[in-house]
């Protein structure tokens, strides 16, 4: 996903094993990801892709003053996905805990672990499909 303020920018799904890097997105007030390679272009990512950090994640809290967690991974979700016009992007930490995408310190560096498990399967299956053969077929 990428949140409602980024509709407008051009985007695409995030890839495994890519460097994404946060960045504040021209023309809108929103952080988001973006690959190093790509740095105008917005990269969604789907609830459940798992990152690594290069460095423990730094947050905006309040207007000028930033917090560090003690976390290099998260897993990527929405919060409130029903309540319109606000940011839904956030990253989860292992203890539970969530921070806004948007909140990010910018310039952070992140590696896509892995992409959720749904989306794999279902890629899986296509290709299943493309050569002739389904998973129910195989067995």
């Amino acid at each position: 996903m990428c949140d409602y303020s980024l509709h407008a920018m051009a985007s695409r799904p995030a890839k495994v094993g890519e460097t994404l890097v946060t960045t504040t997105f021209p023309r809108t007030s929103t952080r988001g990801f973006a690959a190093e390679s790509e740095p105008g272009m917005a990269v969604c990512l789907l609830p459940g892709t798992e990152l690594a950090f290069e460095q423990n994640v730094k947050y905006d809290q309040g207007w000028i003053w930033t917090r560090t967690t003690s976390f290099r991974v998260a897993k990527f979700g929405v919060v409130e996905p029903i309540v319109p016009h606000r940011h839904h992007d956030a990253i989860e930490f292992p203890d539970g805990s969530n921070v806004l995408v948007t909140l990010l310190v910018e310039g952070q560096r992140a590696t896509v672990l892995q992409l959720p498990v749904v989306q794999q399967i279902s890629e899986r299956t296509t290709k299943a499909e493309e050569h002739g053969s389904t998973p129910a077929s195989a067995a």
